[in-house]
């Protein structure tokens, strides 16, 4: 489903983000990419969605190699792909409703499919209940789940999530890890970029370390540090 082969990422020609990284992640996995701040995680993840694109080397997502695409295809790419960010990024004016079905309007979902599918989400993400509350309303937690709704509500092939539960107290990010353990049950891929130690080590899922750029580790049922 998704693999980099040999990808090197380097800003303003000098900055080396990352370096001959090659991995495949396929249809269904769930996987943690951990490292220290400036370790690549956040451009591993943003290659993924081509918000950008390597240096040098291949990234391919479902069959299609992102640095072939044209730009006029990247919108089609991205509705397969549902992104989750540490500060939420949702519209202040509008509603939790409004911000889920922005993202359906964006790709001309009717009206009657934005009416079916914006409820459903809400209520997966346990906020059926607060539809018509603002985000100045909402705790840091129920924010994170209207983005998570957010990045769901197309039914995405890919769920990416870039630090979801950095400004949230433990007991909140377990909650939204939960939820992301859930959605890939369902099926979805799911990519966690991270630096809670205490959930990656607790779910032993597939994780991807990396430092300085590179990839040191890459372990079926892993933790967040080294085990000799």
């Amino acid at each position: 489903m998704i693999r980099l082969e040999r990808v090197t990422k380097v800003y303003d020609g000098r900055v080396v983000a990352l370096e001959d990284i090659t991995l495949s992640i396929h249809k269904g996995e769930f996987v943690f990419v951990v490292g220290p701040s400036g370790a690549g995680k956040s451009t591993f993840v943003k290659l993924i969605y081509r918000e950008e694109l390597p240096t040098s080397g291949r990234v391919w997502v479902e069959g299609r190699e992102l640095g072939r695409m044209p730009r006029w295809q990247v919108p089609h790419l991205r509705r397969r792909i549902g992104v989750v960010f540490q500060d939420f990024k949702l519209l202040p004016d509008r509603t939790v409703y409004e911000n889920v079905a922005f993202a359906l309007r964006v790709t001309e979902a009717s009206p009657r499919e934005i009416r079916r599918r914006v409820p459903a989400v809400l209520e997966l993400v346990g906020l059926k209940d607060r539809a018509r509350a603002f985000p100045n309303q909402l705790s840091g937690g129920e924010q994170q789940r209207v983005a998570l709704a957010r990045a769901v509500v197309n039914n995405p092939a890919i769920v990416i999530a870039d630090e979801p539960t950095g400004n949230l107290d433990p007991d909140t990010a377990w909650d939204i890890m939960r939820l992301l353990v859930d959605i890939n049950r369902l099926g979805t891929t799911v990519i966690v970029a991270t630096h809670a130690r205490y959930i990656v080590n607790a779910l032993r899922r597939r994780v991807v370390a990396m430092e300085r750029g590179r990839l040191i580790r890459d372990v079926p049922r892993g933790t967040y540090d080294h085990e000799s």
